[in-house]
């Protein structure tokens, strides 16, 4: 198959080498200040009969004088020697991973080239923008609930985005006459408005993403309720409570690109501490797929506000279309594995072979010595990848057989080959961007906090799962001498890839955000998968708005398109959406500020739960557990039962052990509550 490439922006300034030695750890550039010299004027050349002379040592020498140029100027701090060969040795693992992938093309298999990419427009790209992002009824002109309630629920940034979009398309439209299409004013009920990235005051945006406008929905709590305790004086506070193109956006200007503070130890990225609120922490997995849904359009929206705020276009070219396989293991996408998979476990959200991949390096491979960087033996992998293909579905190959380095080799094929990389690489060029500003490695997280969020549910939760996979190699470092860096440089050209080509130069600057970003991934897995709060508020509102408009209540259309934010709140804590007068509420013999939980899995199956204001999940799961054990030799173990709230404003949602029910009975208080089995992998 065609060697990894990867979509570039402008090459960058030296700004870059200065950002990524305080920002990110230092990472590959500024260790070729040291190394380029050295290979130039120093190092022994390999023999030219050396098996891996022919490609790859060409390779750095090119890479090396181009380096070496850069490095007439100084870098922006000095490091130490022993950090710099670790940049040094991970960036040889890199340039190694490239040939390696050129000379084998794993058993000489087909090449899969992408189709015809056409040349596109600007409009049509932004019509492609406004489909992914669940708007595309504003392209067809149909009435729908879903399209107008996600519009009811933007926040100004947001809204400006969408806005900016929608212009560039209709603008486009109207030059190729190819059809009529309605003035950006006919939907956001803008009367006299020229500019696209003014405030748009005609639908009832929110000003922070939270359910009360200017105003966080949640109340912090002490520091025994933080996701880690014990905080370190330069950790850093994450809120996910705001929307952060909001945040950006009214953050003073000499503030917003501000670099992070430089630290002795340069390459150690910046500790974060996410704070539990009252609604606790929600994981992807803990949404229903619907809502779900919404969470990736909404982030999608978010993270194009998100590089608006730094002046920044999310452009994406065409993307490749390259058609993968119907059946087999390699080249085969991820949904149809999935689709396969599901066949004999319908829970399952990992391709079933990527697990086994990953079982066989935990059972002897975690201390073996450089397991990533090994090719393995060239037959056996062929062997295996046949047999794979043509006996794994049906459950008939012998996994006894395949040992760890084989297993390793072929976990990398496996997303080598994927139709379409794991990660969107189209998004890369803005990502080089916002990191040759220079700001803080908190913008970073965020920036591809919400990119993980867009991502769609198999390529989310499968690189969820190899996260925590590398995370196991990572922690035997001291024994397979793999670390953070060495994972990352290997893993960059495998799940982020392009099939077009490009220069030395730009494979190295994209080599090089591309470890970055898999370096912030394997630091901050504990915390990327959690779904920001103003995410939630906003579906929450969506639901709302849904069920109002499919009521076709006479007031609908019109509290959409109000002039103003009339949501005021009688508490901080409960929006007027939200919030039901006692008149509206579903009649039921169930008193105020009690709950009905059922759990039909355990023996008693039912029991009403007066709440207070100190009320947790965990204490109704600890009531169910002690009643369900009283009286009886057998405890009974729930420790995977948790706590659900299904219905009202919310599809399904599986709840913090540490979140205060009183709370969230107050923002959905039409919501069933069931105990039953947390999904996982």
């Amino acid at each position: 198959m065609p060697a990894p490439a990867f979509v570039l922006g402008p090459e960058p300034g030296h700004g870059r080498l200065r950002m990524e030695v305080e920002d990110s750890g230092g990472v590959v550039l500024t260790a070729y200040h040291s190394s380029a010299r050295s290979q130039q004027l120093g190092a022994p050349r390999t023999p030219a009969g050396h098996p891996g002379s022919r490609k790859s040592i060409p390779r750095c020498r090119r890479i090396n004088r181009m380096i070496s140029n850069e490095s007439l100027h100084s870098p922006a701090c000095n490091r130490s020697n022993s950090q710099a060969s670790i940049d040094s040795a991970s960036m040889e693992d890199f340039w190694r991973e490239i040939e390696s992938i050129k000379e084998n093309s794993m058993g000489g298999q087909e090449e899969q080239m992408p189709a015809e990419v056409k040349p596109v427009d600007e409009g049509e790209l932004e019509a492609e923008w406004l489909q992914d992002v669940g708007l595309s009824t504003l392209i067809s002109g149909d009435e729908e609930e879903d399209g107008k309630a996600l519009l009811s629920t933007l926040t100004r940034t947001q809204a400006a985005a969408v806005k900016k979009r929608y212009n560039t398309y209709t603008q486009t439209m109207r030059k190729k006459n190819k059809q009529s299409v309605r003035d950006v004013r006919d939907i956001f009920g803008v009367s006299k408005s020229p500019s696209v990235l003014e405030t748009i005051p005609d639908i009832p945006v929110h000003s922070n993403g939270s359910a009360s406008p200017g105003r966080p929905v949640q109340n912090s709590v002490s520091d025994e309720d933080y996701l880690e305790k014990n905080i370190p004086p330069e950790a850093e506070e994450l809120s996910f409570e705001v929307s952060y193109s909001e945040m950006v956006t009214d953050a003073p200007k000499r503030n917003k690109f501000k670099k992070s503070d430089f630290k002795k130890e340069d390459y150690v990225l910046t500790k974060f501490i996410v704070q539990k609120t009252r609604f606790g922490l929600t994981e992807a997995g803990d949404l229903s797929a619907e809502d779900m849904k919404k969470i990736r359009h909404l982030s999608l929206i978010e993270l194009t506000a998100f590089f608006d705020a730094f002046g920044i276009p999310l452009k994406r070219n065409k993307t490749e279309k390259v058609k993968g396989r119907d059946n087999g293991i390699f080249g085969v996408s991820l949904t149809v594995l999935l689709d396969n998979d599901r066949k004999k476990d319908p829970g399952v959200k990992v391709p079933l072979v990527l697990q086994k991949f990953f079982e066989k390096v935990e059972e002897s491979g975690l201390e073996s010595e450089g397991i990533f960087r090994l090719s393995g033996c060239t037959a056996k992998v062929k062997q295996y990848r046949e047999e794979l293909d043509a006996k794994f579905n049906a459950d008939k190959f012998k996994w006894d057989k395949m040992c760890h380095r084989e297993a390793a080799v072929m976990l990398k094929a496996f997303f080598r080959e994927l139709p379409t990389s794991l990660f969107p690489v189209e998004y890369i060029p803005a990502f080089i961007t916002l990191m040759e500003r220079g700001p803080h490695i908190k913008v970073q997280f965020q920036a591809l906090h919400l990119m993980v969020m867009a991502l769609p549910d198999a390529n989310r939760d499968t690189a969820q799962a190899l996260m925590t996979f590398f995370n196991k190699v990572i922690a035997n470092e001291s024994k397979n001498r793999m670390s953070i860096w060495n994972i990352s440089t290997v893993m960059a050209p495998n799940l982020f890839f392009s099939r077009s080509k490009h220069s030395d130069y730009e494979e190295l600057l994209l080599a090089n955000t591309a470890a970055h970003i898999i370096r912030l991934m394997l630091k901050y897995q504990k915390i990327l998968w959690k779904v920001p709060s103003f995410l939630i508020t906003q579906v929450r509102r969506m639901n709302e708005a849904t069920m109002l408009l499919k009521k076709q209540l006479p007031s609908v259309k019109k509290l959409l398109r109000r002039k103003t934010i009339e949501r005021e709140v009688a508490s901080p804590k409960i929006s007027k959406v939200l919030q039901k007068s006692p008149s509206s509420r579903r009649m039921s013999d169930v008193p105020e500020g009690v709950i009905r939980v059922h759990a039909p899995l355990l023996s008693k199956v039912s029991m009403a739960i007066q709440l207070n204001s100190q009320t947790k999940a965990k204490d109704i799961l600890a009531k169910f557990q002690y009643e369900n054990s009283h009286g009886s030799s057998e405890c009974i173990k729930i420790q995977n039962q948790r706590l659900y709230e299904i219905g009202g404003n919310i599809g399904q949602h599986c709840l913090d052990l540490d979140a205060y029910i009183l709370d969230v009975y107050h923002v959905n208080p039409h919501a069933e509550w069931v105990i039953k089995p947390q999904s996982s992998f």
